[in-house]
């Protein structure tokens, strides 16, 4: 079984680029004109891949759905990893990368985390891995 996530963008290099940087990802497929995968898509783990879809694409494939607005977050998305150090030093490539820190590497209770948004303001949770 596999799944894909897909987050509508602004900017295919932007997004790319952060996705690159920030968290490593390799992205797959063949190269459109502008020299990047069509579609924009990174293996996450085996059998999950993010595809990032412009804007205008995302709301042809959406049909009757509207695509949030900038600023409304419907998921969240998680990075695990597998200590604090990982995740401050996740959170600063991030940073490093164009993410907005939106709460800082610290533990409010329940595991060491914080919450980086995306060029496109998606949010991610980066967070030591509670299985572990």
């Amino acid at each position: 079984m596999a799944f894909a996530v897909a987050l509508p963008i602004a900017d295919r290099r932007a997004a790319h680029d952060f996705y690159r940087a920030a968290f490593d990802l390799q992205p797959i497929g063949e190269l459109a004109d502008d020299g990047l995968p069509e579609p924009l898509q990174f293996v996450l783990a085996p059998g999950a891949m993010l595809v990032l879809v412009p804007t205008g694409g995302f709301g042809w494939v959406t049909a009757d759905h509207d695509v949030a607005a900038p600023g409304t977050s419907e998921c969240l998305l998680n990075r695990l990893v597998g200590s604090p150090a990982e995740v401050d030093a996740l959170t600063e490539r991030a940073r490093a990368a164009g993410a907005v820190v939106k709460v800082e590497p610290g533990d409010p209770g329940w595991g060491h985390q914080s919450t980086v948004a995306d060029p496109d303001g998606h949010l991610w949770l980066i967070q030591v891995d509670p299985g572990r």
